[in-house]
């Protein structure tokens, strides 16, 4: 169910509400154009994440996260606060561990 990009994703929709692919693609931007459809249709499928077609010319599809997806919003706002206290020492343990590369 969770991948390196399940989190982001969801952030960067229950941060910003809804949107379109390419915004997603935007915000995220290393992920690749076959790993965001991958993981949004799996997201879609344990219902995390809600897809909406409008039947237009050009077609448009939007994602939005789901009430289920919505309810991770705290474990969000925990790794946010922890990121803030410790991500110094993250940075600080990369560069021990590559001098000692």
């Amino acid at each position: 169910m969770f991948s390196r990009w399940t989190t982001p994703i969801l952030w960067a929709l229950h941060e910003h509400g809804r949107q379109r692919f390419v915004e997603l693609e935007r915000r995220l931007t290393s992920i690749t154009p076959k790993v965001l459809t991958q993981r949004l249709r799996q997201l879609e499928r344990d219902g995390l994440v809600a897809r909406t077609y409008h039947a237009e010319v050009p077609p448009r599809v939007e994602y939005e996260i789901t009430e289920l997806g919505a309810s991770l919003g705290p474990l969000f706002a925990h790794l946010a606060t922890w990121a803030d206290a410790h991500l110094d020492k993250v940075e600080q343990a990369r560069h021990a561990y590559d001098a000692a590369r």
